[in-house]
């Protein structure tokens, strides 16, 4: 073998893409053009649920979605896989409202917990440990962290659009209707309808149609629409510099010995969430596609996990929260895009949107709010799976899933969760015959371990 054929083999055994010697670039670029439709709701919703703690909402536009083209890229360089990645729903919210507002941390070191648990996830694939992990933890539980993020999700959206408001006397009652909920309710039916018709991007449509309205009503009631918290864009081409919140990573907080009992546990959970949402979309989405080998395996899964942790680093470093990979990318996939170009070509249509941070400032919270509440059902539908005829699975799997929204805490609802899974079935086994006792992992006592330490210290 020569030396440019030696060469050219290293090249491929790199970056599998460029072994493709026919690939189908109509198909393949058609197919990432319909995945960034249906995910391209991210670049409106990040800024807006980040921004809730004080990070600027412009650099968000551009760094959300220069994240969530590093890791399109990634995923198509290095794994040759069609699956796009962004900030992921239900983190970004974890990140926000648990994290920064209800813990009152800094969101620098917020990111900076990000940025450990994207270097955590690096050393964890290339020793393959990540697998293992996601494999020991039960199926129930699985399923209940994924519908009670859905169910905390929905509850943001239901709250920032006014539908969901705080009372003394019953802790939250519904709100008075006026234009935002009536906006909102409006996105939810539209969302709903459309996705019914299997009308690609049918939640982009809804947040765009949503804004729309509100904008007329702010050309027509400007003071009461501010009131509202609704604004006209000010331009539509605008280069936002994320400046002001990439590298802002805090280092210095690690050594204040409070503040650290509090990171630990924000980057188990961050570990945890992360843990199922990328290996559940990619598993889910390789079955839709008929991807998986004899074996049931994921094609090129450590790669894949791989590009996932890198866009994570990368993300927290230039001022986001978890980038993981998207289930939307299922509509790719359903569109015949099979190869890294599918990936790349959504990248590449990330980077052409953060030219347009004006209008993706401007998008007020009642046309966000239509797509958390729908994004929230979505994820609630995996409880379908979750056995609730067996106290020692479903029962835990209920707490998880009401106290995440009840607690308005992801990290809470979990910590609940995983506890009462350990303790209910430790104790069973103790009083149950030998050959009926439910086996506990490793992983999970560990993990109840941890939290009990983090009970016994805050």
């Amino acid at each position: 073998m020569s030396s440019q054929e030696k060469s050219a083999s290293f090249l491929v055994r790199l970056f599998p893409l460029l072994g493709h010697k026919n690939i189908p670039w109509r198909r393949e670029i058609l197919a990432g053009l319909t995945t960034f439709l249906t995910m391209s709701y991210i670049i409106a919703v990040n800024p807006q649920i980040l921004g809730e703690t004080g990070m600027d909402p412009g650099a968000l536009v551009t760094a959300t979605c220069l994240a969530a083209a590093i890791g399109c890229f990634l995923m198509g360089f290095i794994a040759d896989l069609p699956f796009a990645l962004a900030s992921g729903m239900g983190l970004n919210a974890f990140f926000a409202y648990s994290v920064v507002i209800k813990q009152s941390i800094p969101w620098e070191v917020a990111l900076t917990a990000v940025f450990i648990e994207g270097i955590i996830f690096i050393f964890l694939t290339l020793f393959k440990v990540r697998e293992a992990v996601v494999n020991s933890i039960p199926q129930n539980m699985k399923l209940a962290v994924t519908g009670g993020i859905g169910l905390f999700i929905a509850m943001v959206g239901f709250s920032s659009s006014g539908l969901i408001v705080q009372n003394d006397a019953t802790m939250v009652s519904m709100g008075a209707f006026h234009v935002t909920t009536i906006i909102t309710c409006l996105g939810v039916l539209l969302i709903a309808v459309l996705d019914k018709l299997n009308i690609h991007g049918s939640i982009l449509i809804g947040i765009a149609s949503c804004s729309i309205l509100a904008w007329v009503y702010a050309i027509v009631s400007p003071k009461a629409a501010a009131d509202l918290g609704i604004y006209l864009p000010t331009g539509i081409l605008k280069f936002e510099s994320i400046s002001p919140i990439a590298g802002k990573l805090a280092w210095g907080h690690l050594l204040d010995f409070e503040m650290f009992q509090s990171l630990f546990i924000i980057i188990v959970t961050f570990l945890f969430v992360d843990f199922f949402d990328t290996v559940g979309t990619l598993v889910g989405v390789s079955t839709k596609a008929g991807m998986l080998d004899e074996q049931g395996r994921v094609p090129r899964v450590g790669r894949a996990l791989m590009s996932d942790a890198l866009a994570t680093t990368a993300g927290a470093a230039l001022g986001v929260s978890t980038v993981t990979t998207f289930v939307e990318s299922s509509t790719g996939v359903l569109a015949g895009g099979r190869t890294g170009v599918t990936a790349i070509t959504t990248g590449c249509f990330f980077l052409a949107a953060m030219f347009f941070s004006p209008i993706f400032i401007a998008i007020p919270a009642c046309a966000t709010a239509p797509a958390l509440i729908y994004v929230g059902y979505l994820m609630l539908t995996s409880v379908k799976g979750i056995d609730l005829f067996n106290i020692t699975e479903g029962m835990p799997a209920f707490i998880t899933i009401a106290a995440m929204p009840l607690t308005y805490s992801i990290g809470d609802g979990l910590t609940l969760g995983v506890l009462s899974y350990v303790f209910i079935n430790l104790i069973y086994n103790i009083f149950a015959p030998k050959e009926k006792r439910e086996p506990v992992s490793w992983v999970m006592i560990i993990l109840a371990a941890l939290f009990v330490v983090k009970f016994i210290f805050m």
